[in-house]
């Protein structure tokens, strides 16, 4: 399997000549940008949508243009020209936005429409060299979901510019370890768990290697799946959260890691302990279906513990309140219940501690204090903590 870096083009599929690769509203404008082609001079058109004919709104030699004096909250189409070429027409709705944008995708805009319709998977590192990535996946339920868009910013995320994607690539997370470049991602939802390096920045990357096959995305089968939440480093080794099920299957938790002196792109050197399935027979759990947790962010307590805080799945449960579960190397499980009035989602905290059996009185004070990772205003009430159940494996 190979990542390709240039804008995809299907058979049969509107792309045009010209690439529009990043798009940017605020209120009452728009900025756009395109890949540049071997021309003098480049003419804009823009409309209502819906509306008049096209026009010709200005020209310009660069690959980009700031088009103002829009109505505010009001979509718009535009397409760009150039030595007898043309974009395809995209689409803008003018308004104010919360920050700088680093890439918009209009939701009715289907120029991306063989991944998917809405930019999610937001990931942010800084390169050795000083300047910012960003990257974004394309998404949409059910399609195709197989697209990684990569951008730069070297005046501190006040500009950005459009880089490379990745494909196949879907929850992508750039990182960087010891002065290189990597993503982290799957071939598509479900799909195969791939890492790859770039020595240029995000232009490339090296054939990206399989730690981990999946199913493929079809018809909601169990596969990998992960979102890009940070990498940790701790005690010699980088670790990572993901899960494998679908919402269909439900989810089961690990954590997967590696030396830090070794090489990334080696599967062989990848340690991938058995997944944990959510077992609703758990002791102190919420009663009712649930497709178990998703979506960890690991951290270390202050007393240098791995911890793993997730959502937990509790949209059918009885009652809908919060939890926080603390998993062991020999996997002890304690269920802590956190009544929220706020969230029918709540939170799931896997901890990792070498050579641990059991929890102790002390780990569980330690371990309600974590809770405070969570915000304060979504809980209302704490209980004291309920022993749970002995299961198989580790983390």
């Amino acid at each position: 399997m190979n990542w390709s870096y240039q804008p995809y083009k299907p058979y049969f599929f509107e792309t045009g000549d010209i690439y529009v690769c990043r798009i940017s509203p605020r209120k009452s404008a728009f900025t756009a940008q395109w890949l540049p082609l071997e021309c003098k001079e480049y003419s804009v058109f823009i409309k209502k949508r819906d509306g008049e004919d096209f026009s010709l709104y200005k020209k310009t030699q660069k690959p980009e243009i700031e088009v103002s004096g829009l109505e505010d909250l009001t979509d718009y189409e535009f397409y760009v020209e150039g030595d007898g070429k043309r974009s395809r027409v995209r689409l803008v709705r003018t308004g104010e936005t919360v920050g700088i944008t680093v890439n918009y995708l209009h939701p009715e805009d289907a120029a991306y429409s063989f991944s998917g319709q809405y930019l999610c998977s937001p990931s942010l590192v800084r390169h050795p060299d000083g300047y910012l990535l960003a990257s974004m996946d394309v998404y949409k339920g059910h399609a195709p979901q197989n697209l990684n868009i990569i951008f730069r910013s070297d005046d501190e995320g006040q500009t950005w510019q459009y880089v490379s994607e990745l494909m196949p690539s879907f929850w992508g997370k750039l990182f960087v370890h010891k002065n290189a470049l990597y993503m982290l991602s799957c071939s598509t939802e479900y799909g195969d768990l791939l890492i790859g390096r770039s020595d240029d920045g995000g232009k490339t990357f090296t054939q990206p290697t399989v730690l981990l096959r999946g199913s493929g995305g079809k018809e909601d089968t169990a596969g990998v799946h992960k979102n890009p939440q940070n990498v940790m480093r701790h005690n010699g080794r980088l670790y990572f959260t993901i899960e494998w099920g679908s919402w269909s299957t439900g989810f089961a938790p690990t954590v997967i890691s590696i030396d830090e002196n070794d090489d990334l792109t080696d599967a062989s050197k990848w340690a991938i302990p058995t997944p944990v399935p959510y077992d609703p027979t758990w002791e102190g759990v919420a009663k009712g279906a649930s497709v178990g947790n998703i979506e960890g962010t690991l951290v270390i307590s202050p007393e240098g513990e791995l911890l793993n805080i997730m959502r937990y799945d509790t949209s059918k449960t009885e009652p809908r309140f919060g939890l926080v579960l603390a998993y062991v190397t020999t996997i002890f499980l304690s269920v802590f219940p956190i009544f929220s009035s706020l969230l029918s989602e709540a939170i799931f905290c896997s901890r990792s501690v070498s050579g641990a059996s059991a929890l102790t009185p002390a780990e569980l004070r330690r371990l309600l204090t974590t809770v405070h990772i969570i915000p304060t205003a979504i809980i209302t009430t704490r209980r004291s903590a309920n022993k749970g159940t002995q299961l198989k494996g580790s983390f």
